[in-house]
């Protein structure tokens, strides 16, 4: 399979409110809107892209309607200590505070309205333990 493009879609009972998180939280901007499924790419790479799905929808398999669960979505950022600022500051919940992770990652942990979790990651040199683990092209600097 020759892959042209790759986003995931948030399925949830409140479009509007979604679409609205990710617009003014993570500064993506609509490319199609409708009531039931608005697609979004950021303003700053549009490579980045994100839709949202409501998940009462028809064209959402009648067994598998209803809101998402289990999903993380990370997102790699220059700055994790400036994005952190401005979800705080914003009052985002935090559930994981911003942390140097052994494994390689600056980053911290916030959630959508629908409880999808958010990653906001900087790769960063991992401990000797974990380096090993990499590949060699890999391996954060």
């Amino acid at each position: 399979m020759k892959c042209t493009s790759y986003y995931p879609v948030i399925m949830t009972d409140d479009v509007e409110k979604t679409t609205a998180f990710y617009c003014t939280h993570f500064r993506f901007q609509p490319l199609f809107e409708s009531h039931w499924y608005v697609h979004l790419q950021s303003s700053e790479d549009e490579t980045v892209n994100l839709a949202i799905l409501s998940g009462n929808h028809e064209t959402v398999p009648e067994t598998m309607r209803g809101r998402i669960s289990g999903l993380i979505l990370n997102f790699e950022v220059e700055n994790p200590d400036e994005e952190y600022e401005r979800a705080k500051t914003a009052g985002l919940p935090i559930l994981q505070e911003l942390r140097d992770e052994d494994f390689g990652q600056r980053h911290f942990i916030t959630a959508d309205p629908n409880g999808v979790l958010i990653d906001v990651i900087k790769p960063i040199p991992p401990s000797a333990e974990f380096a090993a683990q990499y590949e060699a092209d890999a391996l954060p600097q």
